[in-house]
């Protein structure tokens, strides 16, 4: 038995699929640690999981914007992204033991994870839930999803690592000194980590990126890791007597975006589902949707955090901001999408839904300001729920998804370590 220490940091979808993957280690015999938000404790102790706290927790420190951060407000979203990864550094080395014998670090986690398993001489694996090493095959995952060509998408790739090895900077010089460890920059330990060959395990499927060629060795696509939920855990009785009660509903979420807007957005969203002519289910989210703004005639209900992994099958189509594991909870389902990509790597992966052919073409949040919104998404959500086509090509994603497993892949490596 292995005493494994997760960490991670972010939002929902940032957290949640490491419960599922904690789970299946306790259940392989392992002892299970999970750092996260005080936000994600309840889930992370219904996994059966030892919670250990994170600070920086950004449903309270920092609210949710309604739209994207202007191109002149770069400088300042840096400023408080640094001091974010600063107040996480402290908290890291707080969330380790003495007794710690592995740690299993997200992508936000990993830059100061790195120095901790170095100061407790122990090792580590890096499990991702998007890709980040560059190669040709793609411009980085924050970059908004259009391909630079191969030369373009490597150079953007290695300079949005020296974006993050400057954003961690502080907490880099703060925690090694707090470690007892001689000073290093971010980029020294990133460079010495990756000419070690450490293994990289990305949580996410081949079925909607394919590894790429030119990675190097050790750098792997395992498959996603799905967010953990009683197995014997039912859909409410509202959410039930609603699915009886007609056809096949639309959902409609936008998770940990748009924070502060949902009385608009709860309004264009009746409209659009109404033009449509389908049922909706709204997912209040961290934008607050709401029946509350909405014609009483309107088939619609709202409802708070249910497992996508027991709703997305009941569904005709998805619209949400496509997340990482939103994305691939929909594609599971084997249901089209309609992809409202809000920002960071949300345009990356509704364009690689769109090239699956599963889902519309993505209607860019921004979007939904103008003054053809309600069109333009209802006609998306027409075009998602009467196409044969993007549900075949969904249902075909979700059985190839069906033969992966993750968590399994992990479970291996970790083998492999001999720890």
């Amino acid at each position: 038995m292995t005493k494994i220490l997760i960490t991670a940091a972010g939002s929902y979808g940032d957290v949640a699929p490491y419960t599922g993957l904690g789970a299946r280690l306790r259940d392989a015999g392992h002892e299970v640690a999970l750092a996260t938000h005080d936000t994600y404790a309840p889930l992370v102790q219904a996994a059966g999981l030892e919670f250990r706290r994170l600070p920086a927790d950004p449903r309270t420190r920092r609210p949710g914007q309604a739209r994207p951060a202007a191109p002149g407000s770069k400088r300042a979203l840096m400023r408080q992204a640094a001091a974010f990864v600063k107040e996480l550094g402290g908290g890291i080395a707080d969330a380790a033991h003495e007794d710690t014998g592995l740690l299993l670090l997200s992508a936000t986690t990993a830059p100061l994870g790195h120095h901790l398993a170095e100061a407790l001489d122990i090792p580590s694996l890096d499990l991702p839930l998007v890709p980040g090493a560059p190669t040709g095959d793609f411009a980085p995952v924050v970059s908004g999803g259009r391909s630079l060509g191969r030369w373009g998408n490597r150079a953007a790739g290695r300079l949005s690592l020296r974006i993050i090895d400057r954003l961690y900077a502080d907490a880099t010089r703060d925690l090694r000194s707090r470690l007892g460890l001689p000073p290093a920059t971010p980029r020294t330990v990133r460079r010495r980590t990756e000419a070690a060959g450490r293994p990289v395990l990305h949580g996410f499927s081949e079925v909607l990126v394919p590894r790429p060629a030119d990675w190097r060795t050790g750098l792997d696509v395992v498959g996603n890791w799905w967010p953990w939920h009683a197995p014997d855990a039912q859909l409410p009785d509202i959410v039930e007597d609603f699915l009886a009660a007609g056809p096949p509903p639309v959902f409609l979420g936008f998770g940990s975006m748009a924070g502060g807007d949902g009385e608009r957005l709860s309004t264009l969203a009746a409209a659009a589902l109404h033009r449509a002519e389908v049922r909706g289910i709204l997912q209040s989210g961290w934008a607050g949707l709401t029946t509350r703004h909405t014609p009483e005639h309107a088939d619609l209900l709202t409802i708070g955090d249910v497992p996508h992994a027991l709703l997305f099958p009941r569904m005709s189509a998805v619209v949400h901001h496509c997340g990482a594991g939103t994305t691939a909870a929909g594609l599971r389902a084997g249901v089209p999408t309609v992809p409202v990509p809000v920002t960071a790597d949300q345009p990356f992966w509704a364009a690689r839904l769109a090239s699956l052919g599963a889902a519309t073409a993505p209607v860019p949040f921004a979007d939904l300001s103008a003054d053809n919104a309600v069109a333009r998404l209802a006609d998306a959500v027409t075009q998602a729920v009467t196409s044969p086509a993007r549900r075949d090509h969904a249902t075909e994603a979700a059985r190839r998804l069906a033969a992966e497993d993750g968590a399994g892949e992990v479970i291996k490596a970790i083998a492999r370590l001999g720890v």
